[in-house]
């Protein structure tokens, strides 16, 4: 388990269980284990997702013209965890989101 620290203070876990159902879900992330952290510690955007989920969108990390895209829950004031991550290259699905935070 590795941990992230997040724009808001908030150290965000990364667990063996989360990376397993990440990169088996997601195969063609499995090479991005440690910028799915640095995307939670240097994003580019930070939009508010669904049941007060948080999303991070970085763009340091371009993909053949994609980013990194990772979900994640603050829990607490002093824990949270990662939910998901992909690559995608459809920005405009974000769209509708509300922006909480941009560099």
């Amino acid at each position: 388990m590795d941990i992230a620290i997040s724009k808001n203070g908030i150290p965000i876990r990364l667990t063996e269980e989360r990376w397993l159902h990440i990169s088996l879900g997601h195969p063609e992330i499995a090479d991005y284990y440690y910028e799915i952290l640095d995307t939670i510690e240097e994003p580019e955007i930070i939009y508010k997702g669904n049941y007060d989920s948080l999303i991070t969108v970085g763009f340091k990390h371009k993909i053949s013209g994609k980013f990194l895209v990772v979900v994640y829950k603050e829990t607490s004031q002093t824990d949270g965890f990662v939910i998901t991550a992909y690559i995608s290259n459809k920005l405009n699905l974000f769209s509708k989101k509300t922006i909480l935070w941009k560099q």
